[in-house]
């Protein structure tokens, strides 16, 4: 809020490299080739944007779009209008009024704000923000910010967890120890900090601080709640149109089984294919975008960073970060690990039916990836802050595919053909992963168990020995003394193997005799939400290194560091969802 009506600064500086001045040079003709109305009128930004002036076909669509779009998007918004009325006062289905409430004007805003200029909002919030809280603030001495910051994040933790009412089977004993947990891991990665001198701590205060509320929001708020399940019904129900589908290459009764070969990668291809074709109306980079600007304002971290963050819990690892593609290979090493922190510590909107199948509620799926992106970057940044001056800084960028102008599809249903065959890779990746990945699991374990009887142990297995190793962790996630070596072992199973693996376990154990308690699921469940494994290194590695051949040394050397960054984040939400069930 601090710049609202200031334009993105472009980074420049006489002591750059030819390559980061080139970059800017050629951002600065962007800029200057950008019509009044924020459209590119280049012709390499209209192939950005998806438009092949060759086509004619195209050109006509889009000068139709172009001469009637006041009245395309006028029309849009009297229907989101009248179905809010119809539904919310009309039907009076008051038990979801809220969520109909927040979308339907959401969007209308959306709309609306496409005539409507931005400083009518922004000159009154200014008005009361520059005088009120920005000037008065920041007139106090840096360090009495801190301590005041600290202290309301203290406050906020410690009202989470002890000014509410304990369910059955807690105490606040338990609560107590997911306190505990978020300051030992703090406390361990300012030990092992690349530079503690160059910690951002307002970065690190505000990631903690935003992970909190929105936990906060969420199990504590009914609106919140009801949003967020919303948000997972609607995702849930989505992916599901996918079983038809599978139903026409097999049979009604084989997808009522709900196999993984049947019905889970049937869902991936169908989300990727409309990813892809999202991505062509330019639907995806529009709210990566926005939902970048928040976390960029919010906590100072540059355009880059905030784009790859933000998009992690919807694309996933790897894919993240070609939104920046043409900035990958200038990125600094604080970036570059951030980048890699933030795909470890969350999963991928295609794989997310798959853990529903499994068992898992689809609303800590996305609550937990949802408070997994601040952690992310407040650990990250704890770990290895910024040495550097980011050629994003202080601007969000999101790469529209220029690079690929001749591969650019030429409408919506050769983009959707084209995002089906990725999905059919991915699928293919994610089928052949996971097999191969537990028959090398099964194979460990048979050899350790052939050892293990030779010392009298008849159960040695990867999961119980990472099991032992990861109890100090399990334990200052908050979960009850008696479930720790079972939630521990789950924990370890997912670091060996993989989420999908360890989610498969966690489901057999609840539908045991001898199931986990509901304190333990659910710990159980956050902490297992994230790409944090080993298999996910090489994975980031190879793709990182393919978008910056330049920094691959770079990217092999702090990678290990971003993978026990991500995964300690995502068990920090777990620790979070402790204190408040």
């Amino acid at each position: 809020m601090a710049d609202i009506e200031k334009p993105a600064p472009i980074y420049e500086s006489k002591g750059d490299s030819p390559a980061i001045q080139e970059l800017v040079t050629e951002e600065k003709h962007n800029r200057n080739s950008t019509s009044s109305t924020g459209e590119p009128k280049g012709p390499e930004s209209v192939a950005a944007a998806g438009v092949l002036k060759g086509d004619d076909e195209v050109e006509s669509g889009s000068a139709f779009y172009a001469k009637y779009r006041p009245f395309i998007l006028a029309a849009l918004a009297l229907v989101i209008l009248g179905w809010w009325i119809s539904s919310t006062i009309v039907h009076a289905t008051r038990h979801r009024w809220i969520v109909q409430t927040f979308w339907a004007w959401t969007f209308i805003s959306i709309i609306a704000f496409r005539f409507i200029p931005n400083s009518i909002v922004t000159k009154p919030v200014a008005a009361v923000w520059y005088p009120l809280i920005s000037d008065p603030f920041f007139s106090i001495p840096y360090y009495a910010r801190l301590a005041t910051g600290w202290l309301a994040l203290i406050a906020v933790v410690f009202g989470s967890a002890f000014g509410f009412s304990l369910p059955a089977g807690t105490h606040y004993g338990d609560r107590a120890i997911s306190v505990l947990g978020l300051f030992a891991f703090q406390c361990f990665f300012y030990a092992i900090s690349t530079n503690r001198s160059r910690i951002p701590w307002p970065t690190v205060i505000v990631g903690l601080f935003v992970q909190q509320i929105i936990a906060l929001f969420v199990l504590k708020s009914d609106a919140g709640f009801k949003i967020f399940l919303w948000v997972a019904t609607l995702a849930q129900d989505f992916l599901a149109r996918a079983e038809p589908a599978a139903a026409f290459f097999f049979d009604e009764e084989t997808i009522a089984k709900h196999w993984f070969f049947t019905n889970v990668l049937s869902a991936i291809i169908f989300f990727i294919a409309f990813v892809q074709m999202m991505y062509y109306f330019g639907v995806m980079q529009w709210f990566i975008g926005k939902f970048a600007w928040v976390f960029f304002k919010l906590m100072n971290i540059s355009g880059a960073e905030a784009v790859v963050a933000a998009a992690s819990p919807f694309i996933g690892q790897g894919e993240s970060a070609c939104l920046v593609r043409p900035y990958v290979d200038l990125m600094t090493p604080s970036e570059l690990h951030l980048s890699m922190t933030s795909g470890f510590s969350t999963i991928a909107g295609s794989v997310f039916a798959a853990y529903v199948n499994l068992g898992v509620s689809p609303t800590t799926l996305i609550t937990s990836s949802v408070m997994s992106i601040p952690a992310s970057i407040a650990i990250s940044k704890l770990r290895f802050p910024e040495t550097d001056e980011p050629v994003t800084r202080g601007r969000i960028v999101v790469d529209r595919g220029a690079h690929n102008a001749r591969d650019a599809p030429v409408n919506a249903l050769h983009a959707y053909s084209q995002g089906a065959t990725f999905g059919l890779l991915v699928a293919g990746q994610i089928l052949t992963n996971v097999l191969t990945i537990l028959a090398l699991v099964y194979m460990m374990d048979g050899l350790l168990t052939w050892i293990g009887k030779g010392f009298g142990i008849h159960n040695l297995t990867l999961d119980l020995i990472f099991g032992y190793v990861f109890c100090p962790l399990t334990f200052l996630m908050g979960v009850p003394r008696g479930e720790i070596i079972r939630v521990s072992r789950l924990i370890g199973l997912k670091f060996v193997a993989n989420e999908f693996v360890a989610y498969s376990k966690l489901s057999t154990i609840m539908a045991s005799t001898d199931p986990l308690s509901e304190r333990a699921f659910t710990v159980a469940s956050y902490g297992l939400c994230g790409f944090g494994n080993l298999g996910s290194l090489g994975i980031q590695i190879g793709v990182l290194s393919a978008l910056a051949p330049s920094r691959a040394r770079v990217i092999a050397k702090i990678a290990p560091s971003a993978l026990l960054c991500g995964f300690i984040a995502t068990m920090q939400t777990a620790g979070i969802a402790g204190m408040l069930v």
